[in-house]
């Protein structure tokens, strides 16, 4: 965030001007135009063109913190001719992205799922595999907190499935990851210690682990999640469900690159998750998906939009 003298009437939504068209309470405080409301003042952006007020939260896509420079609300941005504007405007006419080929060697390589015969047999219909999995969570669900997900039975499914995910990474300039990756420059491994969490660590109970370690396993084979990730030029890249999913089933695994907090408090990026909430501070870490990452990582994404 830039100095305060970049932000004028911005980080403090002062009384307007009579010329002004911002909705106000009694009191004369600016109300936000999408949720009616005055409160997170400090989060309350007024629009260099028509001066109404929004919430970075309340916008679509929403923005991460309060920009430094001049701001233009939705509106204003698509019908203003100045050169500001129409920059502001571009961003929400995001293109489509190019789609990964639906092309089962492209997949398993961009995926790097396990060659051999359990791999081919993941992309095979098999009556067998698909009864002896039902009859697991049936047998183990009263026993266990988190249960797995099941995989579409349908092959060409599961294809379309990794692909769609195969799409929005490359077109967000990100690789396929499935584990906390430590790179130079950034945390290294041993800064992931549960030792460091403050109150300590909770434990997951020793079935729960099982489950975890047999979606892992599944995805490494080629059998996913079904889930696919869809774009919306507003949105940006989001998640569905391909099926219904039980509640308390594992999807997947937050992942990424490890990095201490205290290089990440002014970063841009909108889908950064704590990783380890230390005690002393410094020591916090978080997992930012930007570069390497998963599906996770537009699940919990805001904008997930190109830059």
């Amino acid at each position: 965030m830039g100095p305060a003298t970049q932000q004028r009437h911005r980080t403090r939504a002062r009384r307007p001007a009579a010329k002004r068209r911002s909705t106000v309470d009694d009191d004369g405080d600016v109300l936000c135009e999408a949720c009616g409301s005055g409160d997170d003042a400090d989060e309350l952006l007024l629009c260099d063109g028509c001066d109404r007020g929004v919430h970075i939260f309340c916008l679509r896509p929403i923005l991460p913190r309060v920009p430094a420079g001049d701001w233009f609300c939705p509106s204003c941005a698509v019908t203003t001719s100045t050169s500001a504007k129409s920059a502001a405007a571009s961003a929400v006419q995001t293109k489509m992205p190019k789609q990964f080929p639906l092309i089962q060697t492209k997949i398993v390589d961009f995926f790097k799922i396990q060659r051999g015969p359990a791999a081919a047999a993941a992309f095979e219909p098999s009556e067998g595999k698909k009864r002896k999995r039902k009859a697991l969570v049936v047998s183990k669900k009263k026993k266990r907190k988190l249960l797995p997900f099941n995989p579409s039975e349908d092959p060409v499914r599961r294809l379309t499935q990794m692909a769609s995910l195969a799409t929005a990474l490359t077109a967000t300039g990100a690789v396929f990851s499935n584990d906390l990756t430590y790179v130079p420059g950034m945390a290294p491994r041993s800064a992931n210690s549960a030792a460091l969490e403050a109150g300590g660590m909770q434990v997951l109970p020793r079935e729960d682990v099982e489950t975890l370690s047999l979606c892992k396993r599944m995805m490494e084979r080629g059998e996913w999640p079904p889930l696919l990730v869809v774009f919306d030029p507003v949105e940006g890249f989001t998640v569905e469900a391909d099926r219904f999913i039980k509640d308390l089933t594992i999807i997947t695994e937050y992942v990424g690159d490890v990095d201490y907090l205290r290089n990440r408090e002014h970063d841009d990026g909108d889908s950064m998750m704590t990783l380890l909430s230390a005690s002393p501070p410094s020591k916090s870490l978080v997992v930012c998906p930007d570069k390497r990452s998963n599906i996770a990582r537009y699940i919990n994404g805001i904008n997930n939009h190109t830059q």
